[in-house]
């Protein structure tokens, strides 16, 4: 009846792709771990570059509410203490990368004495035992086929890259205000970009080379979070470098701008500064 033909319509598809590696053989990749993959990344950025963006920008609130910037700004300009505020905090987000690279990269030797130990050793004939479970080979053959150095390098510039841009934005709309309550009013246009940027991530997932996922990996705002998505599925070299440099370029542009701000906000008191006095102080 009806309810036979729906069981047998509920099929369950698993998609694998082959591919070339570098010695010209097929190495195997699976759709899902690359999901996984770039899922991961992708948070792993908003959560950095949110987390350390509220960073400095509470700092900056908190040194303006207690008048240490006044007694900081006689002694250095306030430009160098805006970039120094950002590049330091960067380099502690820098260490901490780092610090899982290692470790993700000891896994993964790890992982490969683990598999060579499951696969065995040849014999004196020559013969290599077969593995006891074909899934698990399948599953290091698709974690081993990913390019790791490529993604984390990406990873480590869009990391860079959309850290300043963000960065500079809340350094800068910190200075503006006197208390951290007034601060969403210039918070909140962010916060909805980065979530936007967020949401197109996952909306990737299920077309890494769809329109929204092309654009949104070249525009600045969202690439840091949208390219982290594709990566995995081989984008081309093309468009790594056109993103990238206009990220770079963007997040340059940026932090001239939120200088200027930062320059002005942070030695403004007393009056509650609004959209129109902040592109005042731009020029």
């Amino acid at each position: 009846g009806l309810q036979d033909m729906i069981d047998k319509c509920n099929v369950e598809v698993n998609v694998a792709s082959i591919q070339w590696n570098a010695e010209g053989g097929e190495a195997e990749s699976s759709a899902m771990i690359a999901s996984i993959m770039g899922m991961a990344l992708a948070l792993l950025t908003y959560m950095f570059v949110l987390m350390y963006g509220a960073m400095i920008m509470n700092s900056v609130v908190e040194e303006k509410t207690n008048r240490i910037v006044e007694v900081i700004v006689s002694s250095c300009h306030p430009i160098e203490l805006m970039l120094g505020k950002i590049i330091g905090v960067g380099l502690v987000g820098l260490t901490q990368i780092a610090i899982w690279v290692i470790f993700m990269a000891i896994a993964s030797m790890a992982l490969g004495l683990g598999s060579a130990a499951f696969v065995g050793v040849p014999d004196a004939a020559g013969a290599v035992p077969v593995a006891t479970d074909g899934d698990m080979g399948r599953i290091l053959g698709m974690l081993m086929s990913i390019n790791y150095v490529q993604i984390i390098v990406c990873f480590v510039l869009y990391f860079i890259g959309g850290y300043m841009l963000y960065a500079s934005l809340f350094a800068a709309f910190g200075s503006a205000v006197d208390q951290p309550s007034d601060a969403s009013q210039f918070t909140t246009p962010i916060m909805m970009i980065i979530v936007f940027a967020l949401w197109a991530g996952i909306a990737c997932l299920e077309n890494p080379d769809g329109n929204l996922a092309y654009w949104c990996s070249l525009i600045p705002l969202s690439s840091p979070i949208v390219m982290m998505v594709r990566l995995p599925y081989d984008v081309p070299v093309w468009e790594l470098v056109l993103s990238i440099g206009l990220l770079l370029v963007t997040a340059f542009g940026i932090t001239v701008l939120s200088a200027r701000i930062y320059r002005t906000g942070i030695l403004m008191y007393g009056k509650k500064s609004t959209i129109k006095d902040i592109f005042k102080w731009m020029k």
